[in-house]
């Protein structure tokens, strides 16, 4: 014997159902988020410059990760040189110097960037297919 359901009933288990799924998904997409930007700010600043002399505030001691939630479907994380933000592009693609001459370029955030961005998919993904992180 089959079992009967009203169809006002079925709509309404359905709509709970995807609104349980859309806040579960949106809760990894926040945690993913976070790790991932936590990894490549760590990364940032092994890999950044060090440099010569003694400063009060080293460049490579300057990456910080910042939350910005603008819209609430949305979650967004800003990576930033919060001490030297000043010398990331002169650092990363070189610069003119006093004399005409041009200084090497140290591609260090690029790199990462990149990296990260393909690590941040795959989460991404394996959080929407409700597989194991």
């Amino acid at each position: 014997m089959a079992n009967k359901i009203d169809v006002n009933l079925l709509s309404k288990e359905v709509m709970e159902y995807l609104e349980n799924y859309v806040e579960d998904i949106e809760e990894q997409v926040e945690t993913v988020t976070n790790e991932v930007g936590k990894d490549a700010v760590k990364e940032l600043k092994e890999k950044s410059p060090h440099g010569k002399g003694k400063r009060n505030k080293p460049y490579y001691k300057g990456w910080r990760i910042k939350k910005d939630r603008k819209v609430a479907n949305e979650y967004r994380i800003k990576i930033h040189n919060a001490t030297n933000y000043q010398l990331t592009h002169l650092l990363e693609f070189g610069h003119a110097t006093v004399n005409g001459g041009h200084t090497k370029a140290i591609p260090h955030i690029r790199p990462i960037e990149e990296k990260y961005k393909k690590i941040f998919e795959e989460k991404i993904k394996k959080a929407i297919r409700r597989e194991s992180l």
